[in-house]
């Protein structure tokens, strides 16, 4: 028995070593891109960099100046705004004058509005709970009231209309070009990168040109939520026509249908949920672009959260960004219930019948017409009460806790900011402004070319030579160190709570409702409670856009490891593997190109948010964008500021996609001996 163990044990083959894997010519690539950029750094860094002072202007900016000034000196006797641009902005202007005169305000006698606080609360209710249920009905007239105590009525009624507005002529124009786009493939191929570029633009580049144009007020800002608001809306129309199955649209061919009856008869009404869908993003951008666009006086909330910040009054922007937020969910809860509704297996689950639902809704609507005209005949209907205004206490006891947490917690919160910027925030920006522009310009092509090749090497030399002749290379490196160290961040999380969600059921049910939630607020909204806690710093501005980005990177990385097969899992597990090795060594390199994707959509959200955050005292390109807009002298440098987050924008999006378009290389397995 032992020579028949002996010999078996001696049969056995030694176990293969797996062949050490040499880097690849990417990887070269990039690691004599870091290492040729720190040689550079340590010696040339201070020169060549290309500063320029805040106050200081470019040739180019000058002209930009005298461009404006040109504008403004002949908008009333140029044929292209004489017969387009201003009837377009008074067309806009008169519809967004009908909603605001509805809800906001008439501007004559009392300035009260055609329908009072009492029956826009009324009207708005019976809508929710007409494009949905009774809980979002409920919930809309209890959040519209709550806007009455807090002092900030009219100013939520400026921003619905304005979000109203701004979405019907969004529809007007995303639904049938996504109608186009899904039923023709040759405009679905032009549209496409069209509406690619829209999305990877910051909220702040629409701002200057469009006020140049259109002039500040309401028309600019709708004109450009229409602009930001688009895109979502027609690529899931596109998207709903085109997920039909084949073979329902071949049956419905066969039945002799023509193309419109298709459309009309089969098209959209599978694809009304999708659609629906559509309008939901729509709406949320739409809030989130009219909120910002108070920088060019568009009236209502983001007005009060502007002014706010500018005079870091943490109590009134506190109070001003809870409305956003309320406004935010109703809108989303709204919308979304409306796509529940519009699927049609919704039909067969309804607890109540048509027929009850349609004696509901006549009951409701006679109760909402009798408060549209108590508010159009009673002062008390017509203009909330102010014996019910809290909103002076909301902010006195927000303002004294920031003053409390300012004074107790400042050991903590300001060591922490400064350890940050200290150690990484400034060593981390001074590598991308005290190094000579042209090495770094060599060092992003050549990580740009290991990614994509040479056609994305000439893209991003392309994007920095037009950063370069705008003048603002200094600032836009300000800008790319604090997106890029918000953005690290932001991975860190995506993977560590991604992985947990996409590992875990219970854990992805806990959080995807938060992360959800978190998606619905504007970006301004983010700014507020941790201008209260660190101050009106660049730091403000990093924490706030990491907090902003965290949602979509986390939600991205939990489906890519949630995507991976269990039995590769399961297989990896059988062999022996611990938790951690499973994460390390299968699931993260496995999903390597959706945390690309993830990294992808994390910068974008970051780069908004960062330029945004000029608004609390970062600086880099959001500065001048701001200083454009307030000081004249200085509209040509901020409007080359929003060129150059454009092309800062385009050159982070293709790097990022590139990365993600890269195979991922098999995972080598190793061979077990047999027993």
């Amino acid at each position: 028995m032992s020579t028949l163990v002996q010999e078996r044990t001696t049969v056995q083959p030694a176990p293969a070593r797996a062949p050490r894997r040499r880097p690849g010519k990417r990887t070269i690539l990039l690691a004599s891109a870091a290492v040729a950029w720190l040689v550079g750094f340590l010696v040339l860094h201070g020169t060549s960099t290309l500063t320029l002072p805040a106050s200081e202007l470019t040739d180019l900016h000058r002209s930009l100046n005298q461009f404006n000034a040109w504008v403004a000196a002949n908008r009333a006797d140029n044929p292209v705004f004489l017969y387009v641009f201003t009837p377009l902005r008074a067309a806009v202007d008169a519809v967004a004058n009908v909603f605001i005169t509805t809800f906001a305000a008439s501007p004559t006698g009392l300035r009260l509005p055609e329908i009072g606080w009492l029956g826009t609360v009324g009207l708005l209710g019976w809508t929710a709970f007409a494009a949905g249920n009774a809980r979002v009905a409920l919930l809309t007239v209890a959040v519209f009231t709550f806007f009455g105590l807090q002092g900030l009525f009219l100013e939520a009624t400026y921003t619905f209309a304005l979000v109203l507005t701004a979405v019907l002529l969004t529809l007007l124009v995303g639904i049938p070009l996504g109608i186009l786009a899904g039923v023709y493939g040759r405009v679905a191929k032009v549209i496409t990168p069209v509406l690619d570029f829209m999305q990877t633009l910051p909220t702040f580049v629409y701002l200057a040109p469009l006020a140049l144009v259109f002039l500040i007020g309401p028309a600019s800002a709708v004109i450009a939520t229409v602009i930001y608001a688009a895109p979502p809306v027609i690529r899931l129309t596109a998207h709903g026509i085109r997920a039909i199955p084949e073979n329902t649209r071949e049956a419905s061919d066969s039945l002799g249908t023509t193309g419109m009856q298709r459309l009309v008869t089969l098209q959209l009404p599978m694809a009304r949920r999708t659609i629906v869908m559509g309008i939901n993003q729509s709406t949320m951008a739409a809030l989130s672009m009219v909120t910002i666009a108070a920088l060019i006086a568009a009236p209502g909330l983001g007005q009060v959260v502007v002014r706010a910040l500018q005079s870091l009054d943490v109590g009134t922007a506190v109070n001003a960004g809870l409305s956003i937020v309320l406004l935010a969910i109703v809108l989303d809860r709204v919308t979304t219930a409306a796509s529940r509704r519009a699927d049609p297996a919704a039909a067969r689950n309804r607890r109540v019948s048509r027929r009850t639902r349609y004696i509901l809704l006549g009951i409701t609507l006679a109760l909402a017409l009798v408060m549209v005209q108590l508010s159009r005949t009673m002062l008390w209907a017509a203009a909330f009460p102010k014996d019910l205004n809290i909103g002076p206490a909301i902010v006195q006891t927000v303002a004294a806790a920031s003053q409390w947490m300012q004074t107790n917690l400042s050991l903590f919160t300001v060591s922490f900011r400064e350890a940050v910027t200290t150690g990484i925030l400034n060593p981390f920006q001074s590598l991308l402004t005290d190094t000579p522009f042209y090495i770094l310009v060599a060092v992003i092509a050549v990580a740009a070319y290991a990614l994509g090749g040479w056609k994305l090497a000439a893209l991003t030399t392309a994007c920095l030579g037009v950063i370069i002749y705008l003048g603002l290379w200094s600032d836009s490196m300000v800008t790319l160190a604090g997106t890029l160290v918000a953005t690290a961040v932001v991975m860190v999380l995506g993977i560590i709570f991604g992985v947990a969600m996409g590992r875990s059921e219970r854990v992805d049910q806990i959080m995807r409702p938060l992360l959800d939630a978190g998606q619905t607020m504007p970006a301004f909204v983010y700014l507020v409670p941790f201008l209260g806690l660190f101050g009106a710093t660049r730091f403000t501005a990093i924490i706030a856009g990491i907090i902003y980005a965290a949602p979509v990177a986390i939600k991205i990385t939990a489906d890519g490891i949630a995507a991976i097969s269990p039995t590769v899992v399961e297989a990896a597990v059988a062999s022996g593997s611990t938790p951690w090795q499973v994460i390390t060594k299968v699931q993260l390199p496995m999903a390597r190109q959706t945390l690309a994707l993830a990294a992808n959509q994390g910068l974008i959200y970051v780069l908004a948010m960062v330029v945004v955050g000029a608004l609390v005292g970062a600086g880099g390109l959001g500065y001048d964008v701001v200083a454009g807009f307030v000081q004249s002298a200085l509209f040509g440098k901020g409007l080359a500021a929003g060129v150059a987050i454009v092309f800062l924008g385009i050159l982070l999006d293709r790097m990022t996609q590139a990365a993600a378009a890269t195979p991922v290389r098999k995972i080598p397995t190793t061979r077990t001996r047999a027993t």
